[in-house]
Formats: C-alpha cells, sequence, structure tokens
C-alpha cells in the first residue's frame, strides 16, 4: 500500500536557527498518499521546519532521512510570491517549476517539459489559464496554476505555504478537496502549512502541530491529534508559558 512508502524521516530532529533550538526533538515519518496538515501559531516554527526539509537550514541535532525513492521535492510558495510586476502567463509560472528541478546543464524547456506543462495544468483542472497573465488571475486560478506547478515537477513530495490564504470559505474547500484528489491520484505526499484549523480537522489525513510556547511537537493521525491536549489550547487560544 502506498501508505506504507516512507519518503522522509525526522530522527531526534531539532530545528533552529545559528545552533539555537526552536522545540525540542521530535520525530515523524511522510509517507506517499498522505495529506498532512501542518499547524501552529505565527513563529511556532512551521517555516523553519520547512526550510529545514528543503535543505535551506541546517538541524540543531538530530538528522532528516530521505528515501532512495524520492527523487525531488516540490515546494509551493504562497502565490504572493510571484513579483506581480513581470507578466509571465500561467503556463510560465508552471514552467518555471518544471525548469528549477532539472540541470542547471539544460535551463530551456524541452518538448517534454512543455508537454508535461499542458498535462499538469488540464490535471489541476487550469488547462484554459495556460495563456493568461498570472497576475491578472483570480486568487481561486492563481492557485490550480501553482497546483499544476507542482504537479509538473513529477514529484513524490510537495510541501504549500498557505495554499488557501485569503480565499473565502467556498474556494478554500474546494482548493483542498482538489489537493487531496491529485494527492490521491498521483500517490504523492502533501504537506501543507495553514492557519484554517478547519483544513486540518476536516481534510487530514495526519496533523503535525507545533507549540513553542509549551515546547511541544505532535503528529499523529487526525483524531488523535484533535483530542491532544496541545490542540485544544490552540482551538482556546491559551498562550501558555514558555
Amino acid at each position: 500500500m502506498s501508505e506504507a512508502v516512507q519518503l522522509i524521516a525526522c530522527r531526534d530532529l531539532v530545528i533552529g536557527w545559528n545552533g539555537h533550538a526552536l522545540l525540542p526533538a521530535f520525530d515523524l515519518t511522510l509517507r506517499r498518499g498522505r495529506f498532512v496538515a501542518v499547524i501552529g501559531r505565527n513563529g511556532s516554527g512551521k517555516t523553519t521546519w520547512f526550510k529545514t526539509i528543503l535543505g535551506q537550514a541546517t538541524p540543531v541535532s538530530g538528522r532528516i532521512v530521505r528515501s532512495p525513492s524520492l527523487n525531488h521535492i516540490a515546494y509551493v510558495p504562497q502565490t504572493d510570491a510571484f513579483d506581480r510586476l513581470l507578466p509571465l502567463t500561467a503556463s510560465d509560472v508552471v514552467l518555471q517549476g518544471r525548469l528549477h528541478c532539472n540541470n542547471f546543464l539544460r535551463p530551456f524547456s524541452s518538448r517534454a517539459d512543455r508537454r508535461a506543462c499542458r498535462e499538469a495544468l488540464e490535471c489541476a483542472g487550469a488547462a484554459e489559464l495556460g495563456d493568461e497573465v498570472f497576475r491578472d488571475l483570480s486568487k481561486g486560478q492563481r492557485q490550480r496554476v501553482m497546483l499544476a506547478r507542482m504537479l509538473a515537477t513529477e514529484t513524490e513530495l510537495a510541501l504549500l505555504d498557505e495554499p488557501t490564504a485569503a480565499m473565502d470559505v467556498i474556494a478554500e474547500r474546494q482548493a483542498v478537496q482538489r489537493l487531496i484528489e491529485l494527492c490521491r491520484q498521483h500517490d504523492i505526499a502533501v504537506v501543507c502549512v495553514s492557519h484554517a484549523l478547519n483544513v486540518a480537522e476536516k481534510f487530514a489525513d495526519d496533523i503535525l502541530l507545533f507549540d513553542r510556547a509549551r515546547g511541544e511537537v505532535v503528529f499523529d493521525k487526525r483524531e488523535a491529534v484533535l483530542a491532544h491536549a496541545a490542540y485544544q489550547r490552540l482551538v482556546r487560544g491559551d498562550e501558555g508559558d514558555a
């Protein structure tokens, strides 16, 4: 079963900056076909963990074990990360993701790259947006393009930063449901940072919760985390003591 296919394991991992730990050591495993919601207050360590997985930050201690089957990690930033001054088309945005994961010795798109771009746009429900200017699209349309960018890389693991930020409730639900469909259809692990607790409560297979104030990291299946004291504190807005 895909659930048994391990892509990344964090073992006694301590994340932080300049040798200073943000949280105690923790263990977790990311597997194919699982939708993981990452939650916690601002500054709790979510972004630092992403950067550690991506190799942009060095662990304070512990290690990250990557499976030999993991060839590429796709990082999907918030749509506002793209410069609105650049007149990129939706296809340009998707193709950038494709080229970014290729070798620098071949910086120009090939026929295979362009075909993968078209197929990804179609799969993400954005085929009609390919020639549209990205900055002119609605938030929902831009999000579909970003999902296509993720698919075009043919990744096994996707890290998404606030993919439903600023969306209304209906658009948020549609975006997450589409994301989960892509997760299942392509048998990839999708890890999504979100401040919307309803996304974790309704859709996540697993939840990763960072509670920096209490010095606690919780990772488990959704039902177990929702019943955990750390989640109840987050819902109530309890700050706690460091």
